[in-house]
């Protein structure tokens, strides 16, 4: 057991279980936003029902966060992250290292959109870019990969990948999360990476919408085959390299989370298969299910660009034009297609 302190931002499923993971290497130091959730957390020593280690401490105070810890994980929603940032911003050094565990985009528009205005990739913002932008943090990577937050908390076996161009933080989080049920891998490809964990969420969704609609694992196979195509072509748009797609942040990520009914995204989709609303579905979450906005944002480059995801276009026209589930099956199935992997 190492006597250093390891972060982590956020108390969520993910957050908790990331937490979990670290203490069986070190003492951790996990902060929730809310002091009243601290302090059950604290009487309770229960997190998102999840047990806590007792090598685990709960603090509201991000400045005890970066006073205590060198090594910090902010696993937070997307949409809060550049606040979450800001705050954390001016307790952080250059000798700081932070390792993100969130699957969003960032979106920054002009205040001011002029009439002609196209978004391209400089409108879009992934959290490690987020990281830099609102702090002096260099050092930075992401944790990626099929890590389901119920089967993390239940200590089934498992892998993630961590992805920084700088070789430190690879072995800095290869070092901390590594056990006999967790495996670390690694990748320099940070942006591919981040992008793998943010697009699986798309074809998550849309995997729970075949679910929930009936249909079985051949339509299923199909989805997962055609999404990791799509997911790859968007990828090389934004940055990515196709190597991290076909590895373990990208097909393995998406097998998992297009498989099972603890995915969030999942949960979305086959709440809306069920005759459910968007707004209907997202309020009975307990938690983000970060590819709604993920569609939009993609959604929105993709017009501007002249290009046509068709599984992100369809369940665009799903979640926001009223677009029945069963009518969005049927034209994804109705357009012509003539071959299958052309991107090698």
């Amino acid at each position: 057991m190492s006597k250093e302190c390891v972060g982590v931002i956020g108390s969520g499923s993910f957050g908790t279980a990331v937490a979990n993971i670290l203490s069986k290497n070190s003492k951790v130091l996990l902060y929730a936003r809310n002091a009243e959730t601290v302090e059950k957390i604290k009487s309770t020593r229960i997190s998102n029902g999840q047990h806590l280690h007792e090598n685990i401490t709960v603090t509201n105070s991000l400045e005890e966060v970066a006073q205590k810890c060198n090594v910090i994980f902010p696993v937070v929603p997307s949409s809060n992250f550049r606040e979450m940032m800001r705050q954390f911003a001016p307790f952080l050094h250059p000798y700081h290292v932070l390792i993100h565990g969130t699957k969003g985009l960032d979106l920054i528009l002009p205040h001011e959109t002029p009439t002609d205005f196209k978004m391209d990739r400089s409108c879009i913002r992934t959290m490690s870019e987020v990281i830099r932008e609102e702090s002096v943090v260099v050092r930075v990577g992401c944790m990626a990969g099929p890590n389901l937050a119920k089967e993390l908390a239940l200590g089934h076996p498992a892998a993630t990948v961590i992805a920084s161009p700088f070789n430190e933080v690879i072995n800095e989080g290869k070092r901390l999360l590594r056990s006999e049920k967790f495996q670390v891998y690694g990748n320099q490809d940070l942006k591919g990476v981040e992008l793998c964990g943010v697009l699986k969420n798309i074809i998550a969704i849309a995997s729970g919408i075949i679910s929930g609609l009936g249909f079985g694992d051949n339509a299923k196979g199909l989805l997962i085959s055609r999404g990791l195509v799509e997911m790859i072509y968007l990828g090389k748009a934004l940055g990515g390299e196709i190597s991290s797609f076909i590895g373990l942040a990208g097909i393995g990520d998406l097998v998992a989370t297009a498989s099972s009914q603890t995915s969030r995204n999942y949960t979305i989709g086959f709440k809306l298969a069920q005759g459910k609303s968007m707004d209907e579905a997202i309020a009975e979450m307990e938690e983000t299910a970060e590819g709604v906005n993920t569609i939009k944002i993609i959604k929105q480059l993709a017009d501007a660009q002249g290009i046509k995801p068709l599984i992100t276009d369809t369940l665009y026209k799903i979640l926001y034009e009223g677009m029945k589930p069963q009518d969005g099956l049927s034209y994804l199935m109705k357009y012509p297609g003539n071959i299958d992997i052309d991107f090698l």
